[in-house]
């Protein structure tokens, strides 16, 4: 089926919480998390043919921002090649997905959750909604088996990391806005994943504790072998002035005592401040993968 959406009202988060769909994503995230506990993200892995063609896909669609560059526009924020981008996208997703799903009405529902993966066309914005996207992107891919649970660290080492750096790369081409930020009292202007499964690498780490992720020699050291410092180098790079004014909560969660509460602490803020709230569900889409009927 075509997914749509389900969640139209805050009523409708009661529907939401107990379905289908959310326990998938938390058991996803949790058993990503445990694949990649203590590993680094330049290390050598082997990728499995459909995950290779995954990040042929990314690498295909990060080649069309080339191709699409910005326009000359006078508003600051939001240039309007964005649309012209992700309309390509939309028209060419389905034939991206041709190697590794044939089934058409399976390749449909899929492309709709990839097209969702990149930000919203109107208001050229980019937020968690567009990020947990793409993990049911990825969710619907294991349900079919295109993936399987053998292909966890490379989802994370490879696809997700392809991924996050396309949408940087978008970010900061397109000059996209931060959908539904909280300034610096959000986590981060448009990331969340990246930061549970980065803190999960660092799990049983003794040598770095967590009060030292606020050096930036320590960032710079660390940014290309784990997702969290990865993630850090992007902010101070787009950001200026003291890490705790600009970055408040995680200048806050540097204070915790070790990589295990920080990960553990990070889902249930993930659950809370993401998963569990309207503006954010709203748009998720449900389909015949992401389903809004009841955990079984």
């Amino acid at each position: 089926m075509q997914p749509k959406r389900e969640i139209l009202s805050v009523p409708d988060m009661g529907k939401w919480k107990r379905s289908q769909a959310f326990h998938d994503l938390i058991e996803f995230i949790n058993n990503l998390c445990e694949s990649v506990v203590d590993t680094k993200l330049n290390e050598n892995i082997s990728f499995s043919e459909n995950v290779q063609n995954l990040l042929n896909i990314l690498n295909k669609i990060s080649e069309w921002v080339d191709e699409i560059p910005p326009v000359q526009q006078p508003q600051r924020f939001g240039n309007t090649a964005f649309r012209s981008w992700i309309q390509k996208v939309r028209e060419n997703s389905k034939d991206l997905l041709f190697p590794i799903v044939k089934d058409e009405s399976q390749s449909q529902e899929l492309s709709v959750y990839l097209n969702e993966s990149f930000g919203n066309e109107t208001r050229i914005d980019y937020g968690t909604g567009h990020e947990m996207a793409f993990a049911f992107f990825l969710i619907g891919l294991l349900k079919l088996e295109i993936l399987s649970k053998q292909d966890f660290k490379s989802i994370v080492l490879g696809i997700f990391f392809e991924y996050l750096k396309l949408a940087r790369k978008l970010q900061i081409t397109y000059k996209m806005e931060p959908a539904g930020s909280h300034g610096v009292w959000s986590l981060d202007d448009f990331q969340f994943l990246p930061f549970i499964f980065g803190s999960a690498q660092m799990i049983g780490n003794q040598q770095i504790e967590p009060a030292k992720f606020v050096d930036e020699a320590c960032i710079e050291r660390y940014k290309d072998e784990n997702l969290f410092f990865n993630c850090l180098k992007f902010i101070i790079t787009i950001k200026r002035g003291p890490f705790a004014e600009h970055s408040n909560q995680l200048w806050n969660i540097s204070m915790v005592q070790s990589w295990n509460k920080i990960n553990s602490g990070l889902i249930k803020m993930y659950t809370a401040q993401v998963l569990e709230k309207f503006p954010v569900a709203q748009h998720i889409l449900f389909g015949d993968l992401i389903k809004i009927s009841p955990k079984i």
